[in-house]
């Protein structure tokens, strides 16, 4: 799910003034891979807490 103009905009606006194009090009896709990510919790295809930590620490 791409990020919508208004949701860019916010996102911007909590980088502190004289940051560089590089950060909030960062900041963006940081939020575009949430949203994917809250996305596909909600389809159901999320990993397990349980599972995680199986993976994690084996």
């Amino acid at each position: 799910m791409p990020l919508d103009r208004e949701r860019i905009i916010h996102g911007l606006w909590g980088l502190p003034l004289g940051r560089k194009v590089d950060d909030a090009v960062e900041r963006l896709v940081f939020l575009a891979k949430v949203e994917e990510g809250l996305a596909q919790l909600d389809r159901g295809e999320g990993i397990p807490h349980d599972e995680v930590k199986r993976r994690l620490l084996s």
